[in-house]
């Protein structure tokens, strides 16, 4: 029996995750323009949020790496 507590548990968390999501998504259609020296860039504002969590996921797994591959140069 736990196991199918756990398993409602999840279902429960994962549709309130998504209503999250989706309400996020609704309330930042807006296009904004983002500057980076001479480039100009044209996109919707839920768009750019996403590509900038994923941008630092992957640097956040990319400085994980390379903190375990060199432990010896970790924080003092």
């Amino acid at each position: 029996m736990p196991e199918d507590n756990l398993k409602k548990a999840k279902l429960v968390a994962g549709l309130i995750l998504a209503a999250l999501v989706m309400v996020f998504t609704m309330q930042n259609t807006e296009v904004v323009e983002i500057k980076i020296f001479f480039w100009s860039l044209t996109m919707s504002r839920v768009l750019l949020v996403f590509a900038l969590l994923i941008v630092g996921a992957i640097f956040g797994w990319l400085a994980c790496g390379w903190a375990r591959s060199h432990p010896d140069r970790g924080p003092t």
